[in-house]
């Protein structure tokens, strides 16, 4: 009976003991994949038109478990060199002091502070962005589209739309303002490789 009684209290020790790994057994690391992650802007021009650039994810990872979105947390980098607006001139004119400032600042960053969910697959990510040396809270709308592996089971991949809108003012960037627009709307498509299924993913890098 008294062995019993050990072997119960042994059981029961080793499971607290272990509770938080398993309650947390669902969080991952993700990186993402600079590939199929763009950011997409659009801005009036004089009132004719709300043209559309595109820039690219230089780094960045996420921490995501699926059954618990207020663990959520990530940081990412965008290179805002890579502004393609359609046309190399025009290219060259949003990259110059008056506007991104790309040569002084290239990176924008991005970090989360909170994430909420609002159903299956609908969220609100807090965060700070910092953009041409100012930094200032953003809200991101995003929906989360899915988390699975890859048809040819490579890696296990999570992907998600998301939204956003800032006053370019806000940032400090007032140039041209009676021909460029205020308000900068803003949609990402993001895709992340989960870490342990990346193996040339430098887990320690944002």
């Amino acid at each position: 009976m008294l062995r019993n009684r050990t072997i119960r209290r042994l059981s029961l020790s080793a499971a607290l003991l272990w509770a938080p790994f398993v309650l947390h057994a669902a969080s991952h690391r993700y990186q993402y994949d600079s590939v199929h992650s763009q950011i997409v802007f659009s801005i009036d021009h004089n009132g004719y038109s709300r043209p559309f650039g595109r820039l690219h994810i230089a780094r960045g990872w996420l921490q995501f478990d699926p059954d618990d979105w207020s663990t959520a947390s990530t940081e990412l980098d965008i290179d805002l060199a890579s502004v393609d607006m359609g046309d190399a001139e025009w290219n060259a004119a949003v990259c110059k002091p008056a506007l991104l400032d790309c040569a002084h600042d290239r990176y924008a960053h991005f970090v989360s502070t909170s994430a909420e969910r609002k159903d299956d697959q609908h969220g609100v990510l807090h965060g700070q962005l910092t953009l041409h040396g100012v930094t200032k809270p953003v809200d991101l709308m995003f929906t989360l589209n899915r988390v699975a592996r890859t048809i040819y089971g490579l890696h296990t991949v999570a992907g998600f739309s998301a939204s956003a809108s800032l006053q370019r003012e806000t940032y400090g960037i007032t140039a041209f303002a009676n021909s460029i627009g205020h308000d900068v709307a803003i949609w990402m498509e993001l895709e992340a490789i989960r870490g342990d299924d990346d193996k040339n993913s430098e887990k320690d890098k944002p």
